[in-house]
């Protein structure tokens, strides 16, 4: 394992509190396609461990890999990589809100939708499962949510924060941040996201928010070469 849970989140919570939706082959884990694109590699990856990924994936197949920054073998083509940032609680004033209600499998055409118009990052028709997400509704209808996603050994990720165009500049995905943030305290973990390393609005709001910046990080998708045995 890394010296920090987070310097692998993906690793940490598929061999941590997410054991339970892991896909593995030798030291290689996944989530199931609809729930999670992210896939985990050991921190010191080897011919088998690729070769592993590659059976995972299949020839041809885009493995999605938080937090790696080592290099590829030959012959994979690096299909998309985004320099992000980390950041960690540090004092952040978490409290529920009395607006936000639990989202569950029957939300999810919703979410999706939300998501789709919002593009908040990775959600899928079982990313609900990974933890507790909480939406803001307006005359019935979804217009605000944040959740959870990757959940290693005493931390979990805040992710899915997006907000309806027509009701930006309320302050509700703050709230929903503190209340997310608020849930996860109270199982004794501590918060932390990520977002883009350009997203400079995103990052001047979660440290105003009492977020600290922790690392630099990379996301990144890498194509299993067309002759992979699967």
């Amino acid at each position: 394992m890394s010296a920090h849970p987070l310097d692998n989140p993906a690793l940490g919570a598929l061999t941590g509190p997410h054991a339970h939706f892991a896909e593995r082959r030798g030291r290689v884990l996944r989530y199931p396609l609809d729930v999670s694109p992210w896939m985990a590699l050991p921190d010191d990856p080897g011919a088998d461990d690729w070769a592993d990924l590659a059976n995972l994936v299949g020839p041809g197949g885009d493995a999605m890999l938080a937090g790696y920054t080592g290099q590829t073998p030959d012959g994979w083509e690096v299909t998309f990589s985004l320099e992000g940032v980390q950041l960690v609680d540090d004092g952040i004033a978490a409290a529920p809100d009395p607006e936000a209600v639990r989202l569950g499998p029957a939300d999810v055409p919703e979410m999706l939708d939300l998501v789709e118009r919002t593009r908040p990052g990775p959600f899928l028709p079982r990313t609900v499962e990974l933890g507790t997400y909480l939406g803001i509704r307006r005359n019935g209808a979804l217009i605000a949510m944040a959740g959870e996603r990757l959940h290693p050994p005493g931390w979990t990720e805040i992710s899915a924060v997006c907000t309806d165009p027509d009701f930006r500049g309320e302050g509700l995905a703050t709230r929903l941040i503190l209340a997310v943030a608020h849930g996860i305290r109270e199982r004794g973990e501590t918060p932390f996201l990520h977002t883009a390393a350009n997203n400079t609005n995103a990052i001047r709001l979660y440290e105003a928010l009492g977020f600290r910046l922790r690392r630099s990080t990379l996301f990144s998708a890498a194509r299993v070469p067309e002759h992979a045995d699967a």
